[in-house]
């Protein structure tokens, strides 16, 4: 097996910011939340993903949409991606999914203006009614590192500043 990555927390002043402008809630609620943000993790020596954990509870009832910001950044080796997916058993239960489809962390995405602030965007698409209920610390998404390829006429010579979008401006 090849280590290839690194998590790391955001500074709490980007925590702040980015919790607060999700939540409207206070700096010091916010700081509490920051103490208590957990690196990703595997469960078992077998498992693939890496396990990202709520650092608060929430709920989403059917066709309702959270943007969470995770506090996490990952250094990842170039040639390598981070993807994001909902948690296998989530997704069967409640039919979660992420809002696009699966999260894609470039290597580049670190250095980002943001630290690289991890955020996951999720809806709750089940068609039972079934509320979904997550508890602080409770793993709602998994993230896998991939290798990936480029072409043998590849010529990308831009460099990242932002998140989503931020390669195509």
């Amino acid at each position: 097996m090849q280590k290839i990555a690194k998590f790391h927390k955001v500074s709490e002043k980007q925590f702040i910011d980015d919790w607060c402008a999700e939540t409207g809630c206070s700096v010091s609620e916010a700081r509490m939340v920051y103490q208590k943000i957990r690196l990703p993790r595997r469960a078992t020596v077998g498992s693939a993903g890496y396990d990202f954990f709520a650092p608060e509870a929430f709920s989403l009832v059917p066709h309702e949409t959270i943007k969470i910001p995770t506090g996490i950044r990952a250094e990842i080796a170039e040639g390598w991606v981070l993807q994001i997916y909902p948690r296998s058993g989530l997704g069967f239960k409640y039919r979660l999914q992420m809002d696009n489809t699966v999260g894609i962390i470039d290597s580049d995405y670190f250095t980002a203006k943001n630290e690289g602030h991890i955020f996951i965007k999720m809806t709750n698409s089940n068609r039972q009614g079934k509320t979904l209920s997550i508890v602080g610390g409770e793993g709602f998404a998994q993230g896998i590192f991939l290798p990936f390829g480029i072409t043998e006429d590849d010529d990308a010579d831009g460099e990242r500043t932002g998140g989503f979008g931020s390669t195509t401006k």
